[in-house]
C-alpha cells in the first residue's frame, strides 16, 4: 500500500473512530470513491493497533488505577474511579456480549453487512438514537456510579457495532445517556470498553496471520508509519471529544450522520462498489 494512502486511511481512522460518526462508513467510503483497495489483514491489524495504542496511551493513568483497584491496591488519584473499585470486572462483563456477537457474525460484517446501503441506514439510525439518548437521558450520573446493570446494557449496546455504520462510540454513548450518564462519562466508559474489544480483534488478526504465514507484512514502514498516525491523530481526537463534551451536545454529530447517511444512500444510487 502506498505510503499517501497509508497516511490518509489512518488519520481518517484516528479521528472517526472515537468521534460517534463510524470509522468504518468513513474508510470504506474513502477507498471506494478513489479507487483504493483496503481489504488486507496487514491494513487491518494496522488500524487495530493503532487504535488500541490511542486509548492505551491516553488513558494510561485510568487503565492503572482501574486494574490496581480491580486486585486490591489503593492507586490513583481520580475520584470517581475511586470510588467505583470494581470497575475492571464491570468492563470485563460489558466484554462479553461483543466477544460473542463478534464470533458469530464476523464474516457477515466483514461481507454482506459491508455496504453502503447498510451503513447509510445504520448512520441514520444510529443518528436519531443518540439524538433519542440526548432527549431522555438526565445526565446526573457519573462513573462511579456504573454498576453491573449499566455494564451490560452498554456492553450490548457495544455488540452492535460489527454492523458497519453503527459507530462503536455512538452507539455505547447512547447506552451511558440512557442509563442517565454524564456525556463525558457516558464517553469515558465507552472508549474504557473499547480497548478490550479492540485488542481481541487485533489478537484475532494477528493468529489469521500467523495461520497464513503472513506475519512479515508487518516489518515495513508503511505499517509502522500507520500505527502511529492513526494513534496519534486517536489520542488528539479523544482529548477534542471529552472536552468537547463538557459543554457541547451530540446534537451536531447527529445531524452530521443523517446527512452523512443520506449522501451515502444517494451515492450508492449513483454507482456501484467495486
Amino acid at each position: 500500500m502506498p505510503i499517501f494512502q497509508v497516511i490518509v486511511l489512518a488519520v481518517v481512522q484516528g479521528l472517526t473512530e472515537f468521534l460517534p460518526i463510524s470509522s468504518t462508513a468513513h474508510l470504506y467510503l474513502t477507498s471506494w470513491l478513489l479507487g483504493w483497495p483496503t481489504e488486507t489483514l496487514q491494513f487491518d491489524i494496522m488500524l487495530h493497533l493503532g487504535t488500541l495504542a490511542a486509548i492505551l496511551i491516553y488513558f494510561f493513568h485510568d487503565w492503572m488505577q482501574i486494574v490496581g483497584q480491580g486486585f486490591g491496591l489503593r492507586v490513583g488519584y481520580d475520584q470517581d474511579l475511586r470510588t467505583n473499585r470494581e470497575l475492571l470486572w464491570l468492563l470485563a462483563v460489558a466484554t462479553v456480549p461483543v466477544g460473542v456477537f463478534g464470533l458469530l457474525f464476523n464474516k457477515q460484517a466483514e461481507t454482506i453487512w459491508r455496504t453502503p446501503w447498510v451503513m447509510g441506514g445504520m448512520l441514520i439510525g444510529i443518528g436519531v438514537l443518540m439524538w433519542i439518548a440526548e432527549v431522555v437521558g438526565r445526565r446526573v450520573r457519573d462513573l462511579g456510579s456504573v454498576n453491573v446493570v449499566d455494564s451490560v446494557v452498554v456492553g450490548l449496546a457495544q455488540a452492535l457495532a460489527i454492523v458497519p455504520g453503527c459507530s462503536r462510540s455512538g452507539i455505547t454513548i447512547s447506552a451511558g445517556l440512557f442509563r442517565n450518564l454524564t456525556r463525558e462519562a457516558a464517553a469515558r466508559l465507552a472508549f474504557l470498553l473499547s480497548a478490550p474489544a479492540i485488542g481481541g480483534a487485533a489478537a484475532k488478526t494477528l493468529w489469521d496471520m500467523h495461520k497464513q504465514h503472513a506475519l512479515h507484512g508487518l516489518v515495513t514502514a508503511p505499517f509502522a508509519v500507520g500505527v502511529v498516525v492513526s494513534a496519534i491523530t486517536g489520542c488528539m481526537a479523544i482529548a477534542w471529544f471529552l472536552h468537547y463534551l463538557r459543554r457541547g451536545s451530540l446534537r451536531c454529530f447527529v445531524y452530521y450522520r443523517v446527512i452523512f447517511g443520506i449522501i451515502v444512500l444517494a451515492l450508492a444510487f449513483i454507482r456501484r462498489p467495486a
